[in-house]
């Protein structure tokens, strides 16, 4: 059930004028907290803060059999992972990553030459440097000074940070199989896609029989419901099983007067992206319960506390392996309405990378204490896993059958953009969400047919009234 909010009330939300004027206190308190941090680096260790070298290794990391299933129809890309190593003078090697193909900023060689010679401290804020290269320099600073990360970040509020378990799309069978796997390994959340391409009422429904009441599914339909009308029975049906906790996305974030009656006719809370619609315009027509929160470290913190003055829970949504998903308890640890699951996916793969996995008991991670991220890469990954780095994202060939129980198919090919059948779902050119509907990833058995059916659905979708297969 929905829980309720202190300033829910339009009267109770900060006019423009105090909102930017609280926005701008909170920036400038959080700046001057972690400027008194960089100035004790630079008087006390700016001879150690110099960054020596850095070292960009890309490996590609297998994802786990069920996963894999799924992630090869629309997003095989997400296995090609890059870490970043920064040395600085102190000796210390920091350590961080970004994820080739999903990502707000892959580093440039522009920007490892910006840093090389300079003090680490004081790029620590720079975007424009990209994820994998300011998470390594976050990680060398603090190893450095010998504090955790999240004291560079602000002050500690969590001793621990809830994990969600994260999965694309998938048929209900798989989906409980992820679920128990979750559960196993003490996860109370777990997030995934709705699809007009798989049975949503059965893959809840399934969930609801396998699972207990405490565990959660959280589903993210990336506007795929496309409107309040047809999404709200769809809404009400699935929320009538205590294991759904939150809806994302059902429809555009921009139309804001069907996510208002979205809101007002369910009872689950609804999670929209941060920044859309503009943070003002969305806590002043309270289109959504919470928000889920993404980008460098400085767009993290201040929507983190945008969400704080307007009593707004939100989940983290740092994405890679282990190493990003240890990035992200630091952030949890200093934010005060970071409540809600936090999403790293880390649990697609075969190995999170680091040097022991990062444990959850009841849904709950520990925030690490130690220096730096708290955690250090196993380095026995860099044989295992290492790979030339792909000189643009990879795109092999997929024809992708979406099935229903009358008989009919639709084909689908890759079409070089990324979530083609995602895209095609968004602008309503497949049929809408149906009882019985699965989809399936039609192997290449190197025939002429398979090649034909392939091209053809690769210049347009098509439907068929039976299986050309």
């Amino acid at each position: 059930m929905r829980q309720p909010h202190a300033n829910s009330s339009r009267s109770a939300l900060p006019t423009r004028r105090r909102f930017l004027r609280w926005l701008t206190g909170c920036m400038v308190g959080a700046a001057a907290y972690s400027d008194w941090w960089l100035r004790r680096a630079l008087a006390r260790h700016s001879r150690h803060l110099t960054v020596v070298n850095v070292d960009r290794v890309t490996l590609k990391v297998p994802f786990r059999p069920v996963p894999a299933r799924a992630m090869a129809r629309e997003i095989p890309h997400w296995q090609y992972t890059e870490l970043c190593f920064v040395k600085l003078a102190s000796g210390v090697t920091g350590l961080g990553e970004t994820l080739l193909f999903y990502t707000w900023g892959v580093p440039s060689e522009a920007a490892v030459r910006r840093v090389l010679g300079k003090n680490a401290a004081e790029y620590l804020w720079d975007r424009s440097l990209g994820a994998g290269l300011q998470m390594a320099l976050f990680d060398a600073v603090a190893r450095t000074l010998e504090v955790p990360v999240h004291r560079l970040l602000g002050r500690q509020v969590h001793r621990e940070t809830p994990l969600s378990w994260w999965n694309i799309d998938m048929p209900p069978e798989d989906m409980v199989a992820e679920c128990k796997e979750a559960y196993r390994s003490g996860y109370l959340a777990y997030k995934t896609k709705g699809r007009p391409w798989f049975d949503v009422w059965a893959q809840v429904e399934q969930i609801a029989r396998a699972l207990p009441a405490e565990f959660k599914v959280d589903l993210d339909f990336n506007d795929t419901l496309l409107d309040a009308d047809r999404a709200i029975p769809i809404l009400k049906e699935l929320e009538q099983y205590p294991q759904v906790g939150i809806y994302e996305t059902p429809i555009p974030q921009g139309d804001v007067a069907g996510n208002k009656r979205i809101k007002a006719a369910v009872r689950t809370p609804i999670a929209m992206h941060y920044g859309n619609p503009a943070p003002l315009v969305a806590l002043r027509e309270d289109v959504c319960d919470g928000f889920v929160v993404s980008g460098s470290a400085a767009q993290v913190l201040a929507a983190g506390h945008v969400a704080a003055i307007a009593d707004k829970p939100f989940w983290l949504q740092l994405v890679g392996t282990g190493v990003t998903a240890a990035f992200s308890l630091h952030f949890g640890a200093v934010l005060s309405h970071a409540t809600w699951p936090a999403v790293n996916c880390h649990q697609l793969y075969v190995h999170q990378l680091l040097d022991r996995p990062i444990p959850v008991r009841r849904g709950m991670a520990p925030v690490p204490d130690g220096p730096g991220l708290g955690y250090t890469l196993d380095p026995s990954v860099i044989d295992r896993f290492r790979v030339p780095r792909p000189p643009r994202r990879p795109e092999p060939p997929r024809l992708i059958e979406v099935s229903w129980p009358d008989g009919r198919r639709m084909y689908i090919a890759n079409t070089g953009a990324v979530n083609f059948m995602l895209t095609l779902a968004q602008r309503g050119k497949m049929p809408y969400f149906e009882r019985g509907v699965t989809t399936r990833l039609v192997p290449d058995d190197g025939t002429e047919h398979w090649r034909e059916v392939y091209r053809r659905a690769r210049k347009e979708p098509f439907l068929t009234r039976s299986s050309l297969f």
